[in-house]
């Protein structure tokens, strides 16, 4: 397994309207899609020849939303330990043949992501910090941030790197893996649910937002510079997932 314990190496999006999202998806990032062979119903969603990320019906009952997926050594241990630790199953584990072992798990809060090992050698493209239309950064809303802290660095070797104090937010807690910062750890702001965000990076983010609201996107936050000088916004998309982008200023 090439990619490192603790890695997000895919993304996920369950929604109402697989179609409707396709077309959005499409449209705001030069996202394609295909069907996958095996899985009937999952869809891939690319950039150029790399996959970033998967496209699915919602079960009933669940509202859309975006999920990432976390990269282990051994699913099952790590799913046993998480649970454990006061985590909680969401999808037990199973095998999908010529992908890999998965779950979908929660944290102690409540917040859900998959863990997954996969079964070839190939390195995931998905998170690529500096790459247009890949995930840039990955960031949770935690209910109990020194809890989240505790738990990510337990359970998949994550430390802390530079902390951002923001003034009444409070701190804003880089994570990194292996020496490098990858996303952050704050904590959830009013009545908002733990749960992980993802920036997809777009080329400017002044277009972004105009496409945005050109196809029934809701802006929900920004645009705000952060540090680097890039911009990111927080949407919500025509079915209602939640979703982020940065890129340069326009």
């Amino acid at each position: 397994m090439p990619n490192s314990h603790g890695i997000f190496i895919w993304y996920e999006l369950l929604t109402s309207d697989t179609a409707a999202a396709r077309r959005f998806y499409g449209g705001l990032l030069g996202w394609n899609a295909a069907g996958h062979e095996g899985q009937p119903g999952y869809e891939i969603l690319t950039h150029g020849e790399d996959g970033i990320a998967g496209l699915m019906q919602a079960p009933a009952g669940v509202a859309p939303v975006w999920l990432g997926y976390l990269g282990v050594e051994d699913v099952d241990a790590t799913v046993a330990a998480i649970v454990a630790d006061g985590g909680a199953v969401q999808m037990p584990a199973r095998d999908l043949p010529g992908v890999g072992r998965i779950a979908m798990v929660a944290d102690p809060d409540g917040a859900p992501f998959y863990v997954m090992r996969g079964a070839g050698d190939r390195a995931s493209t998905s998170f690529a910090p500096d790459a247009i239309g890949h995930c840039a950064w990955n960031e949770l809303g935690a209910a109990d941030m020194d809890r989240a802290l505790a738990f990510y660095a337990r359970h998949f070797r994550w430390t802390r790197g530079e902390t951002l104090p923001m003034g009444p937010m409070g701190d804003y807690q880089i994570m990194e893996l292996e020496g490098r910062a990858f996303g952050a750890i704050m904590q959830r702001q009013a009545e908002a649910k733990p749960m992980w965000r993802f920036y997809f990076q777009v080329p400017a983010i002044g277009a972004a937002v105009r496409r945005m609201a050109e196809t029934g996107g809701t802006l929900l936050h920004g645009p705000v510079e952060v540090p680097g000088g890039d911009h990111i916004v927080i949407g919500q998309d025509p079915q209602g997932a939640m979703f982020c982008l940065v890129g340069k200023p326009s």
